[in-house]
Parts: structure tokens; C-alpha cells; sequence
């Protein structure tokens, strides 16, 4: 099945000059192992596509059970140099929650993850 990353997680986003910064984070510590699996730095790259034109970086949290994103080179030189509408990336967070991933059917149904 697919599901949205809303089901399985929250996350928050910022900036650090034109670089995104987006937690992603587990509802469930039975999540994280499918946010490990599924969420790549590579499909990151691809769901921001003509936004983000540098590259992904993921860094794993396993004590938080959360992963963290720096999208390089996605905010139009930063909050003081872009004329971008969201120039500190806080719609990121957002727009990765819309992430839809792909889960076994029986695996969802195991943790306890409606279509």
C-alpha cells in the first residue's frame, strides 16, 4: 500500500543560509525502522526536484528516532538574498509529510497503518 509520511511521522524545517534543514520524525518508535528504510536521501531529492538544486544529506537518529535533511542550495541564496516566498524553509516540513512511500500491505496492517 501508500501512504503518506503524515501517517507515520511529523516533522519541523528551517534554514541555515540556503540550505533547508527538515526533521523528520517518528509518531511510533515502531515507525522509524520503515522512516529508515524508505526515506533515502536520493527520494528526498527527487520529491524537492526543481526546488532543492543542490545535493540531500541524511543523517540518522536513532535515540530520537527521527532523521534529519539538509536540502543544499534550496532557498534562493537564504532569508536575507531570496525573493522566494518561503526564503527560511519552513513549508518544507510540510511538503515532505506529502512524501508518499510504499509499505507491504501486511506490514501496515502489523503497525496498525490504515490506507
Amino acid at each position: 500500500m501508500k501512504a503518506q509520511l503524515l501517517k507515520l511521522a511529523h516533522a519541523r524545517s528551517g534554514d541555515k543560509g540556503d540550505t533547508a534543514n527538515v526533521g523528520l520524525i517518528a509518531l511510533r518508535d515502531e515507525f522509524y525502522p520503515v522512516l529508515v528504510r524508505e526515506v533515502t536521501a536520493a527520494r528526498v531529492k527527487r520529491h524537492f526536484g526543481g526546488i532543492c538544486k543542490g545535493e540531500v544529506e541524511r543523517f540518522e537518529l536513532p535515540n530520537l528516532k527521527a532523521l534529519n535533511f539538509l536540502l543544499h542550495e534550496s532557498l534562493g541564496g537564504g532569508g536575507t538574498l531570496s525573493l522566494m516566498t518561503d526564503a527560511q524553509g519552513k513549508t518544507f516540513s510540510t511538503a515532505l509529510l506529502r512524501l508518499e512511500i510504499e509499505i507491504a500491505d501486511d506490514e501496515a496492517r502489523s503497525l496498525g497503518i490504515e490506507p
